[in-house]
Parts: C-alpha cells; structure tokens; sequence
C-alpha cells in the first residue's frame, strides 16, 4: 500500500525545513492543518499578540476543540500529534487566525498564517467546512465574482503580508486552493512579488473572463495545481493544462480527501491525467455553466440551497446523522416548489446528462473514426508496399 501524509510526517517530520526545503506534500499537510478549529487558541489577524508554536497549542485550555470537525476527528488528531512530534512543524508558530460564518451573506471563510522554523511564511486558507452555508457559498462561484470569500481572501493577504515582511506561500485545500489563487491574483503588486509558490489543491478554477480580468498570467508560472484521478471539485472551470494529477488510495468524491493521496519517497505519487470518463463528465458541466445566464444558475443554485437547508440541520454532520430526519424534510420541500422552478430544474438536469451523454458519444468516436481512416489508407497504398525490395 502507498504511502499517506500520515507516513510522510512520520518519515520526514523530524527533519528541519532548513535541511529538507518546503516541498508540495508539506503544502498539503499544512492546507489540511487549515482545518482545525484554531478559534481561542490562536490570536486572531486583528489581534496585536505574539504568535503561539504548535507545540504550545496542547498546554492551552480547551485545546481539544481543535478537531471538532467530526468528520475527520480522528485523522486530524493524528495528523496533529504527528505534526507535533518532529522538528520540522512542532515549533512553527501560528497566528492571524480568522473564522466567519456569515448566513446572512452566504460566506463562510477562515484563514491561519504559518511561520515556518526556515523564516518563510505559509498563508493557508481553509477549505468548505461542515457548514451548509460553506457549500452554498461553492455554488455561487458559478455566476458571482467575488464571492465575499474571496474579497476576503485578497484582504486577508494584504493584511498579513502587511504585518510580516518575508517571503510566503499561499495555498490551500478544495475552496481554500481557489482563494489562494484568487488573493494572488489580486494582491497588491508589492505583495504580489513576495510570493513564492501558490498551491491549490483540487481547488476550483475561475470564469475565464475572470482570469482576464484579473491577470492571472502574472502568477501562472508560480501556481502549481494538484488534482486527484477523479477530480470532480478541482475540474470546475479548469481551464489551464497545467494541473498535476495524484493518484488516490480511493475512488470517485473520497478521492476529494487529502488523506487519501499516494505518497512514496517524501512525494506524491503522480498519474498522467484526469480519468477519461471524469473528464467528460466535468468539461459537460463547465460547458453548460458558461453557456447560461447568470439569472437562471442563480435560481438553479438558490433553488438547490432551499431544498437542502429544508433538512433544517446547520451542517452537513447534523444532516447525515439524522438521515430520515433530513430527507423527509427535503422532500417537503420540493413538493413546495412552484411549477416553473421545478420544470427549470428538471431541464437542467436533462441538458446536464443530454451533454455529458453527447461528449462521451464523441470522445469514442474520434478513435473510431481514426481506425477506419488507417484502414482505408492501408486499402490504397499496394505502390508503397511493393516498392519495398524484399528481404534475403
């Protein structure tokens, strides 16, 4: 079996930064430790303290709410102790931690600023959490620029950078990836020419338009995209070949999960692309987002944001718990839906199948035709064969 973050820490986490410079396994580890629950324990960005070490973190009061994330208490609490045994993070110190949830808004977003034990800095930005508000705030990516996540990812990093005058890297995990980019791209020039690398981790990609209007050229050399072989999240409006693929341990969404990714020899186990299948599946959906207008993805996803918030649970954890529970309440709420919206919403789902059905129809064909176009060639060439001199 290959090997995961949890072995990498294990093999390498004892040796310092100074020796063994920030490589891409260590961005990943660091966009996962995003995830903790840093509320409390780490000064907030518009606090005036100190930085607190890692290895402080457990001597602190209330420290265990770092993983009340219930879906990856237990990987997440290993991750940490093995974090926390080595050199090379125990005494990285944290600080300009900042969580909102706003329902409101629609927004979700948090961020932890991470001094490595070299001097350089890594800005992490949080990935969706449990929060269905968190998922809502996703789907808005599709027609709204920017989200208010990402207008706070650009001020988060300027306020940062502001603060701590060294050269950093961005990253961050599925959303978190987006708003790495997404800051870099609109950063202040100053800041902007610190940067060392920009990671984004299956993240998804922008509007093209987007990546026009905010000069996305100027980091591209700098941004290194890693997806894994299935990739659903980190495919949405991905339009820059440049992207690296992972193989996972798992399959389909779960390949999503960071813990899941292959590592061997202190790196990541590469593939040489997306599965074929996947990639239709995704190119059908970006082709179909960009061929609407913003009105009707709008009521699409407002739409989608009702019925599953019908489940009346806060995050997803409450919403799987209580299955039933959830679903009667979905239920309920679809049969409240007006007759347009739910024939709007029966059309997209067609054309979303009607697409994906038409790219997977023409991906086989063009080998196909490839073949029967050799045959023919082979049919019409008896000159060529014969002018060959026979062998002794």
């Amino acid at each position: 079996m290959s090997d995961t973050i949890h072995s990498y820490l294990k093999e390498y986490g004892d040796i310092p930064f100074s020796e063994l410079p920030m490589n891409d396994v260590d961005s990943l580890v660091l966009c996962q430790f995003a995830y903790l629950k840093f509320d409390g324990l780490v000064p907030g960005i518009r606090e005036d303290k100190p930085s607190v070490t890692l290895a402080r973190l457990p001597r602190l009061p209330q420290w265990e709410r770092l993983f009340a994330d219930e879906r990856f208490e237990k990987d997440n609490r290993e991750l940490f102790e093995e974090m926390l045994a080595g050199r090379r993070f125990c005494n990285i110190r944290l600080n300009c931690h900042v969580n909102m949830v706003e329902k409101e808004w629609e927004t979700q977003f948090a961020a932890v600023t991470c001094i490595l034990e070299d001097g350089t800095i890594y800005v992490a930005f949080r990935g969706t959490d449990e929060t269905i508000v968190g998922w809502k705030e996703d789907f808005n990516m599709a027609f709204l620029t920017p989200v208010p996540c990402q207008a706070l990812s650009v001020k988060y990093l300027n306020m940062v950078t502001e603060r701590f005058s060294n050269p950093f890297y961005v990253g961050g995990h599925s959303k978190g990836g987006n708003l790495a980019v997404y800051s870099a791209m609109n950063c202040v020039p100053g800041v902007q020419d610190r940067i060392l690398k920009i990671y984004s981790m299956d993240g998804p990609g922008f509007r093209p338009e987007v990546l026009r209007k905010c000069g996305y050229d100027r980091i591209a050399d700098r941004v290194v995209k890693l997806l894994p072989h299935s990739s659903m999240i980190g495919m949405i409006f991905e339009w820059d070949t440049r992207y690296r693929v992972v193989e996972s341990r798992s399959f389909g969404l779960a390949q999503h999960n960071p813990y899941n990714w292959k590592i061997k020899d202190g790196g990541f186990v590469y593939a040489e692309d997306i599965y074929e299948r996947a990639k239709l599946m995704d190119n059908a959906i970006n082709e179909w987002i960009i061929s609407q207008d913003e009105e009707r993805i709008r009521q699409f996803v407002d739409t989608l944001y009702q019925v599953i918030s019908a489940s009346e649970a806060e995050d997803l954890i409450a919403m799987t718990a209580d299955w039933k529970k959830s679903m009667n309440g979905v239920i309920s709420a679809l049969k409240e839906v007006d007759e347009d919206t739910m024939k709007m919403l029966q059309e997209v789902m067609k054309e979303l199948f009607e697409l994906a059905r038409a790219r997977v129809k023409e991906a086989f064909s063009k080998p196909f035709k490839k073949t029967v176009e050799l045959a023919k060639g082979s049919s019409h060439s008896p000159k060529k064969t014969e002018a060959i001199p026979p062998t002794a």
